[in-house]
């Protein structure tokens, strides 16, 4: 695999490694260390150290020749709670705590590992590192999620993601009241300007996110929310209901550092999109986890006495 970009003006005084194990994805630190090392990246045409600050504006060429097993994800019999399935999708109910894909400093133990094993077909679907996925959700997050199981799907869904044509629902329990019963955030949100592994609308370099709440329900110190987000951006309703004041109850990257929740209280209810080769609107729903209820109740009964 051959690639070559050019290093943005805000990416600037970042180490060279440690800039390409995000910006490759799929490689751990010490892999990308590895191809530095071997001269597989170069820099306006010269091999650099690893340790390299980057000025913003280099032309960055680099090789990944690496042995398959380096790189591509390995199949792991990890159990998956299947809501759907056909020929070509797979609508799963996400747990809370399982990683989407295989990322920097994690090849195992993913929901990639897992497709790879109960179906090995999807390999040959989309990219090599993330075969099937059309969206995700965060590790947190759990939910409904489809995957792609054949290439025409592939395309088909990712076309809807991008365009906007696929109706997604969630349901949030957030610390705080509302003044009104619901809303949309318009906050566009982009790279933290110091902490590269968070998002922020304070961003040097935003885009556009567009999110539209309810609320569904009042407890004496929070609230249940359905959340409609119209774009797709990274953590964006984490990051829109915390900058107004409302964070997810248990968000410890965005909210407060509470003790008494036990996951991120955000959970992907409802999707719905075009069924890629039917052509029908189909619509799939993850129930609510129990968590959510005996926190919600939970929460009563201690304001309470």
């Amino acid at each position: 695999m051959e690639k070559r970009f050019v290093v943005p003006e805000a990416e600037a005084a970042q180490r060279l490694d440690v800039y390409l194990t995000r910006r490759i994805g799929f490689l751990s630190r010490s892999q990308v260390k590895k191809l530095i090392d071997l001269g597989k990246v170069q820099v306006n045409g010269e091999v650099i150290k690893a340790g390299y600050r980057l000025k913003g504006g280099e032309i960055i060429d680099f090789k990944i020749e690496l042995p398959p097993s380096e790189f591509s994800p390995e199949p792991e019999n990890i159990p998956l709670n299947i809501i759907y399935e056909d020929e070509d999708i797979i609508v799963i109910n996400k747990p809370a705590g399982l990683i989407v894909h295989p990322g920097a400093g994690r090849s195992k133990g993913t929901l990639v590992n897992a497709l790879l094993f109960h179906y090995p077909e999807v390999a040959t679907v989309g990219s090599t590192e993330r075969p099937g996925i059309v969206h995700r959700l965060d590790g947190e997050t759990s939910g409904v999620m489809v995957v792609a199981r054949s290439v025409q799907a592939y395309r088909s869904l990712q076309r809807q993601f991008k365009n906007r044509e696929v109706d997604k629902t969630y349901i949030g329990l957030v610390w705080g009241k509302f003044s009104q019963k619901g809303g949309k955030i318009e906050w566009a949100i982009g790279r933290h300007p110091h902490d590269r592994k968070r998002f922020s609308v304070r961003s040097r370099k935003p885009k556009e996110a567009i999110t539209i709440f309810s609320v569904l329900y009042e407890g004496k110190d929070f609230s249940v929310l359905e959340i409609k987000p119209v774009t797709g951006r990274t953590h964006q309703i984490r990051v829109h209901l915390a900058a107004a004041g409302h964070p997810i109850i248990g968000d410890r990257r965005y909210g407060r550092k509470e003790k008494t929740a036990t996951r991120l209280f955000l959970h992907a209810q409802r999707l719905a999109f075009v069924h890629p080769t039917r052509k029908v609107w189909m619509e799939f729903e993850a129930p609510i986890p129990e968590e959510f209820r005996l926190f919600w109740k939970g929460e009563q009964v201690r304001k309470e006495t």
